[in-house]
């Protein structure tokens, strides 16, 4: 919310589960998901026991 960089993923995540992914852009309005710039992308860390998918794109 409060940084201005260029946002380059998007992270959802599932408490159920307790599973997030990080992944291309959406353009969905997901509650459930939050774009992050590069810094925060790679700053990201979830609760202890917590699954992280990363989904790498493909050039």
């Amino acid at each position: 919310m409060g940084c201005a960089r260029e946002a380059v993923t998007t992270l959802t995540y599932d408490y159920g589960d307790q599973m997030a992914a990080l992944g291309p852009l959406g353009a969905g309005n997901d509650p459930h998901a939050h774009d992050l710039c590069a810094i925060h992308t790679e700053r990201m860390s979830v609760p202890q026991g917590w699954t992280v998918i990363r989904h790498a794109t493909l050039v």
